[in-house]
């Protein structure tokens, strides 16, 4: 009977024949993929003009805009570029597969690390975002930001629990009215201008500074906008999560998404430029902007309530990715093994739980603070983006198929462009804090290679070759010896120790003596019921229970040869209260952790229930 608390939050135990049923389509596949993407372009307009604004002043709306041409044309470089990673990738990975198989392992690896720190952040920076959205609105929730983004989590993770498809539908509705809000807002603020004359007022004065527009500035700038970006990777990763013909459907979704990011993105930058809002820690530029175009009332709160709704389902496409990309590399063998594994509603939930872990230590650490955590966003999903196009020239380039030399060309100025990128956030943000994804992602890079040397020498030491076959046991030779250690003379050892008598006759029932008195107690019981076999005692005055036992099962003393098989059963309590455990069975926790690691012990446990 399933627990029923986890049935009401999670549902059902879905069939795997299931699966087919549990993928998305297009519609619903567009916000749960694009929802980062999408939502991204709510700050990153605001975060060009905070670096432009107080250098430059009016000059600043002038080269936002350009700022912003640049970040929509490196936009549809990706978009072309990830395009024909569909096509040759259907299994998904993205960036983590495209360099693996074509610049090797270490560079698939600093891929995957650099999108998994990402996607990490993603939800970090996404719900921490949202929270400040409501604290702003409820200044009295403000001492208790760290909960609420901790809740929302929290929320999201038990609603990706439930599905693909379940948590499509809810998680990609509010993407939706975020989209129609605002797509709203644009044409209504361009048509009041331009249309009915209106002369847009600004809200908070424009800083009046000369300073004169650098190279440098401009390119701070533009590494600042450049968070517009972040989960342009997901759909690529995704395939397999969208329903036949998955591959032309995540090309779909992905023109979908750069089209609504153009608009939103170049539609919010040209309302910003014609409304000159002005980048504060009270107002964002889109409640400004909203301010302006529809006043204090119902539409202003909807984009008000829509954009925080948005912010928070952003981190959506994280859940969707990274459970995804740890499979994976789990099968690969480079994360463990668990990450393959499906549960209850046939989500990878143990990548699920990993990333709403990871993330909220990270908002704890940060005290729930976007502006600390923003300057460590972008770096590595930049990263990514070059890895995974640099890959892509080299396969069209190696293999020389047909019209390889358009794909290349393609390929090969996105690597560029991206590349370029990263030198550019990595300087301008380095002491803002991307120095420590700097130094995560080889920390990441050397323990996946560490996992993967593990699951290696193991299956080097279980590997059967073709000369290896199952030998023949002279059973008349071999003798089978068993020891029941006792600590306590109860129901629960006379249960172990018959047991014991059906598999031989050679027991010995092995006690350590730590205290004089109990062995004493232990003894006189012994000889009270006569069991009938002999009891072998060893003192240990370091108190080790192990070590004398199998010091005992390596000496002379013991009969044993190197051939024979040696039994340790082991009784044990099974207590029906989840919290028994910790009351009881260490010591058998112990003894049977230490035995297992000798080749020549074999171990038997006996339970023995205990009804409360």
């Amino acid at each position: 009977m399933e627990f029923k608390l986890g049935r009401l939050l999670i549902g059902r135990t879905l069939k795997t024949e299931e699966l087919k049923d549990e993928k998305f389509n297009k519609f619903w596949g567009l916000p749960i993929l694009s929802s980062d993407a999408i939502s991204s372009v709510a700050y990153a307009g605001e975060e060009i003009l905070w670096v432009l604004v107080p250098i430059i002043g009016l000059m600043s709306y002038r080269y936002m805009f350009y700022a912003a041409l640049c970040i929509v044309f490196l936009m549809f470089m990706l978009v072309f570029s990830y395009r024909q990673t569909i096509d040759s990738y259907p299994n998904g990975g993205g960036a983590y597969i495209v360099a693996k198989e074509n610049l090797g392992t270490v560079p698939g690896l600093v891929a995957g690390g650099a999108l998994t720190i990402d996607y990490i952040l993603t939800v970090a920076v996404s719900t921490s975002a949202g929270t400040a959205a409501i604290t702003s609105t409820f200044p009295a929730l403000l001492t208790h930001k760290i909960s609420i983004t901790l809740g929302l989590i929290l929320l999201m993770t038990i609603g990706n629990l439930r599905g693909i498809r379940e948590s499509s539908k809810i998680f990609g509705i509010p993407t939706y009215f975020f989209m129609i809000s605002v797509l709203a807002m644009i044409v209504t603020g361009v048509v009041k201008v331009f249309v009915f004359g209106y002369t847009p007022q600004t809200l908070y004065e424009v800083p009046k500074v000369t300073g004169d527009i650098t190279i440098i500035l401009f390119l701070k700038a533009f590494a600042s906008g450049c968070t517009a970006l972040t989960g342009i990777e997901a759909v690529s990763n995704g395939i397999p999560s969208f329903k036949e013909p998955a591959q032309k459907n995540a090309k779909i979704v992905l023109g979908l998404l750069a089209s609504i990011v153009l608009m939103i993105f170049g539609g919010l930058s040209y309302l910003a430029t014609l409304y000159h809002a002005v980048p504060n820690s009270e107002v964002t530029v889109i409640a400004q902007i909203a301010a302006q175009v529809f006043g204090t009332g119902f539409m202003f709160y909807v984009i008000q309530a829509t954009t925080a709704i948005i912010l928070i389902m952003a981190a959506n496409t994280a859940f969707a990715g990274l459970p995804l990309l740890l499979a994976l590399m789990a099968k690969d063998g480079f994360v463990p093994r668990q990450f393959t594994k499906r549960g209850k509603r046939l989500g990878f939930s143990n990548g699920i739980i990993v990333l709403a872990v990871l993330a909220s230590i990270l908002v704890i650490l940060f005290r729930g603070d976007t502006h600390l955590l923003m300057p460590l966003y972008a770096v590595g999903v930049f990263v990514s983006f070059t890895l995974s196009q640099t890959g892509m020239f080299t396969k069209w380039v190696t293999e020389k198929k047909k019209g390889w030399r358009h794909k290349a060309f393609v390929n090969g100025l996105g690597a560029l462009v991206t590349f370029i990128t990263v030198i550019i956030i990595g300087v301008t943000k380095f002491f803002h804090g991307a120095w420590i994804v700097c130094i995560l992602i080889p920390i990441f890079v050397t323990t996946m290679l560490r996992i993967r040397a593990h699951y290696i020498h193991v299956a080097e030491q279980l590997r059967l070759t073709v000369y290896e076959r199952p030998k023949a046991v002279d059973l008349a030779e071999q003798k089978r010896y068993v020891i029941v250690p006792i600590d306590t003379l109860n129901k629960s050892f006379l249960k172990a120790l018959n047991y014991a008598r059906t598999m031989s006759e050679n027991i010995i029932v092995f006690h350590v003596s730590v205290d004089e008195e109990c062995t004493e107690k232990l003894l006189k019981k012994w000889e009270e019921y006569g069991v009938g076999i002999p009891i072998v005692v060893k003192k240990s005055p370091y108190r080790n229970i192990v070590g004398p036992l199998v010091k005992f099962i390596e000496s002379e003393e013991y009969a044993a040869g190197p051939m024979d098989t040696i039994t340790v059963v082991m009784p044990q309590f099974v207590v029906t209260k989840w919290w028994g455990n910790i009351l009881h069975n260490q010591t058998a926790l112990l003894v049977k952790t230490m035995l297992l690691r000798r080749r020549n012990i074999a171990m038997v446990t006996i339970p023995y229930i205990i009804e409360e």
